[in-house]
């Protein structure tokens, strides 16, 4: 495998699961770069443009959705394929908005590489694949916002049903059970902050005009 094809770029925020894609691309030969968060892969690409990026979607600071909004409006990234990754954004909905914003490829967690190594040869050989005009601002931020809402309240829901279990619990299950827990209050806690962000930018807008 030679490195003409550009480097593949990482972005995950989970240190085992980012350490797993990276030895595991690296193995396979190709030259991998890896990112934390959506922020932190725009610096990357601004810099180099990758031949890939492959990336989760709840994430800090910027999201999947966002990052890939943000590529698809820049004529010089637009046409980068994409494969996103996640566990928690899987509806048919979420999926539905991932198509809608350019995204080449969805794979739900855990990955499966026998089919994930493959999907990342074949999106190489195929070159730059064919682009959809991208979401104009307005619709990519309400639909964004729509699956931000929707998997809020979803985390809530879990978090009070979780809650209402602990107690059910033998003292031998509750570590596991509470790290799960903190897990998903992490995560409604993150959806928040995106949510309210997104709201303050439509807000914003709307008062420019």
């Amino acid at each position: 495998m030679d490195n003409l094809q550009g480097y593949l770029l990482v972005v995950e925020d989970i240190p085992d699961i980012l350490n797993l894609l990276d030895t595991t691309l690296k193995f396979k030969g190709y030259r991998v770069v890896t990112a934390r968060d959506g922020q932190e892969a725009l610096d990357i690409i601004q810099k180099e443009h990758p031949a890939l990026i492959i990336t989760d979607i709840l994430m800090p600071k910027v999201d999947g959705f966002n990052l890939v909004h943000q590529l698809r409006i820049n004529t010089e990234t637009r046409k980068i394929p994409v494969i996103f990754l996640s566990a928690t954004y899987v509806a048919p909905e979420d999926k539905s908005f991932a198509v809608d914003i350019g995204v080449t490829h969805f794979i739900e967690k855990p990955v499966n590489l026998e089919e994930f190594l493959p999907l990342v040869a074949n999106l190489l050989e195929q070159g730059v694949p064919a682009i959809q005009e991208p979401l104009t601002d307005p619709d990519f931020y309400n639909g964004y916002r729509r699956r931000l809402e929707a998997k809020l309240n979803q985390k809530m829901k879990q978090i009070t049903r979780d809650q209402g279990l602990l107690d059910t619990l033998s003292e031998e299950e509750k570590p596991a059970f509470l790290t799960s827990l903190q897990q998903a209050i992490s995560q409604r806690d993150e959806i928040q902050h995106l949510l309210d962000r997104i709201n303050e930018t439509m807000e914003r807008r709307r008062k420019a005009g």
